[in-house]
C-alpha cells in the first residue's frame, strides 16, 4: 500500500503533457504553499535563497514543459560566457562578432523551433516536391527568454550593465519562475541588483502583492476563462455558423479575454515576485483606456513594447533619419512583434495593421493633430470619442490576432458588414446573460481610474493580517465556484 502510494507521489511530481503547472492549477497552490514555508527560512541567506529560488523555478519549468528546461540551462550557460568575453574583449571588432554570435544562437535556437515548419509551408506553396514539416514542440517561454538573453548581451556590450560575477545569479535571472514562462521581460539592469540587496520582504510588499495576485485570479479565472469557455471560443470555431451581431460580441469578448487572461497572468507573476522580496514593473495599465494607438502601447504589454522600442526600433534609426524614416521604423518594429507572436501570416498582418496605423498617427502628429479624428477644441466627448475609435481598432486587430486563418479572419468580418441582424439580441440576452453580465463586469472594472486602484491597493497594504488572509480565501473561494471544468490554458502559453 505504502509504496503504490509513494508510486502516485513521484507520478505526481513528474511532468505531464496533458497537465502542464500553471499558475491557476490546484497543484501549483499546494506545491506553492510549500515552497513558501521553506523560503521563509531560508530568504535571510543569501546564497541559500539564489540556489532555493534557481531550483525551484527549474522544476516549475519541468513540470510546464519536460525536459526542455534543459534549453534555459544551455541559454544560461552560453550568454553568461559570451557576455563575460564581449566585456573582457578590448577589440571592438571581437566585441562586436561575439555580440552577432549571441544574436543568431539565441535568435537561431527561437527560429528553428518557431519558424521552421512556417518556413517550409512557404517553400511547399511554390515547390512542385514537397518537404515533410518537422516534430517540433514549441519550448514554453523561449520569446520571452530569449528576449531576456538578447537584451543583457546587447546592454553588456554598450557598456550599459556588467556582468554578474556568479552563474548562478545569470541562471536566477532567467529562470526566475514568476515571469519565466509568460513574461513580463524584465532587463537584467532592473533585476540583478535586487538579488544581492539585503533580503527583507516589506509590509507594502506583502500587501502589493496580495492585491496582485488576487486580482489576477479574478481576471484569469473568473472573467477571461468564464467569457471564453461559455461563448467566444464557440463563435471563433466557425464564425460562418452565427451571425454579425453574435460575431461582433465575440469580438468585443475576446478583446477582455486576452486582456484578463494576460494581464491577469503578469498581476500573478508580479505579485509573487513581490512576496519574495522582488519588484518587477508593472505589465498592463488599462489600455482600452488609451484615446490613441500610441497610448495604447504604452499602455500594453509594456515590457514587449518597451523592448522593441528599445532593441528594434532605435538599432533601425528611430525617429532620427527624417519622417519617412520614421514611419518605415515603426512598421517594421510592429511587423517584427507581429511576427514574434506566432509563425503565421495572421500575426504578421496583425503587426502589420499597427504599424500602419501607428504611422499614420504619426504623421497626422507631425501636422499638429491631437485625436484620431479632427474635431474642434479638447474635451471629455473628444476624447471619450477618440478612445471609443481607437478600442475599435484594436479590437478589428484582435480578429486577425484571434482567427487561425485569413479565411477564419474574413468570414468573421463579412459576417459582421453583411449578415448583422440585431433583432437576435432579444433571444441572444436570456441565453448567454450570464456571459454578457461577466463582460460588463470587466469593462466596468477596466475603467476604475488608477487613483481608485491605488487607493483600494493601499486599503489591501493597511490591513491586519487577519483580514489579508480571509480576503486572499474570499478571492480564492470565489475562483474556485467559477473555475470551468476543463483547464484553459493561458494564450500567450504559446508564444
Amino acid at each position: 500500500m505504502q509504496s503504490i502510494d509513494l508510486h502516485k507521489l513521484l507520478d505526481i511530481l513528474l511532468y505531464h503533457e496533458k497537465d502542464p503547472l500553471l499558475f491557476n492549477s490546484s497543484f501549483f497552490l499546494l506545491f506553492f504553499g510549500l515552497f513558501l514555508m521553506a523560503y521563509v527560512v531560508a530568504y535571510r541567506f543569501n546564497a541559500l535563497r539564489v540556489y532555493l529560488l534557481s531550483l525551484f523555478s527549474l522544476y516549475f519549468f519541468y513540470k510546464t514543459c519536460g525536459w526542455y528546461v534543459g534549453f534555459i540551462l544551455l541559454a544560461a550557460v552560453f550568454d553568461y560566457n559570451i557576455s563575460h568575453s564581449i566585456y573582457k574583449s578590448n577589440k571592438k571588432v571581437a566585441r562586436k562578432a561575439l555580440l552577432v554570435c549571441s544574436i543568431l544562437v539565441n535568435l537561431g535556437l527561437l527560429f528553428y523551433f518557431k519558424y521552421t515548419n512556417f518556413f517550409i509551408g512557404i517553400v511547399n506553396d511554390f515547390a512542385t516536391h514537397q518537404i515533410d514539416y518537422l516534430k517540433l514542440i514549441l519550448p514554453v517561454g523561449i520569446s520571452f527568454y530569449t528576449f531576456e538573453n538578447l537584451s543583457y548581451t546587447v546592454d553588456v556590450y554598450k557598456g550599459h550593465f556588467k556582468p554578474v560575477n556568479k552563474f548562478i545569479d545569470y541562471l536566477f535571472f532567467l529562470s526566475f519562475f514568476p515571469k519565466l514562462m509568460m513574461g513580463p521581460i524584465v532587463r537584467a539592469s532592473d533585476f540583478i541588483p535586487q538579488i544581492n540587496k539585503e533580503p527583507f520582504v516589506t509590509n507594502e510588499q506583502v500587501g502589493e502583492g496580495l492585491y496582485l495576485i488576487t486580482a489576477g485570479i479574478i481576471k484569469k479565472v473568473v472573467i477571461s476563462d468564464f467569457i471564453n469557455a461559455n461563448y467566444v471560443i464557440h463563435v471563433f470555431e466557425n464564425p460562418s455558423l452565427h451571425t454579425g451581431i453574435e460575431c461582433l460580441l465575440a469580438v468585443y469578448g475576446y478583446a477582455m479575454v486576452i486582456y484578463c487572461d494576460f494581464s491577469g497572468y503578469s498581476d500573478i507573476a508580479i505579485g509573487i515576485a513581490k512576496w519574495m522580496g522582488f519588484d518587477i514593473n508593472i505589465n498592463f495599465l488599462s489600455p482600452y483606456q488609451s484615446s490613441t494607438l500610441t497610448e495604447f502601447w504604452k499602455r500594453w504589454h509594456i515590457s514587449l513594447s518597451s523592448w522593441l522600442r528599445d532593441y528594434v526600433y532605435i538599432p533601425l534609426g528611430g525617429s532620427r533619419k527624417g519622417k519617412f524614416n520614421t514611419y518605415r521604423n515603426l512598421f517594421l518594429t510592429m511587423l517584427i512583434g507581429g511576427f514574434w507572436h506566432g509563425a503565421s501570416w495572421n500575426f504578421i498582418f496583425w503587426g502589420a495593421l499597427h504599424g500602419g496605423a501607428l504611422a499614420l498617427e504619426k504623421l497626422r502628429n507631425s501636422f499638429g493633430r491631437k485625436h484620431l479624428i479632427i474635431l474642434p477644441g479638447s474635451n471629455i466627448a473628444t476624447n471619450t470619442l477618440a478612445t471609443i475609435i481607437t478600442f475599435h481598432f484594436v479590437c478589428l486587430c484582435w480578429i486577425f490576432f484571434r482567427c487561425d486563418t485569413f479565411s477564419d479572419s474574413g468570414t468573421m468580418l463579412s459576417q459582421i458588414a453583411t449578415n448583422f441582424q440585431p433583432k437576435l439580441l432579444k433571444v441572444m440576452i436570456p441565453a448567454y446573460w450570464p456571459v454578457f453580465v461577466m463582460l460588463l463586469i470587466g469593462f466596468l472594472l477596466h475603467s476604475i481610474n488608477n487613483k481608485r486602484e491605488l487607493s483600494f491597493k493601499q486599503l489591501i497594504v493597511r490591513m491586519p493580517l487577519a483580514l489579508k488572509i480571509i480576503y486572499f480565501f474570499i478571492c480564492l473561494y470565489i475562483a474556485i465556484q467559477f473555475k470551468q471544468a476543463d483547464v484553459i490554458k493561458p494564450i500567450y502559453l504559446q508564444f
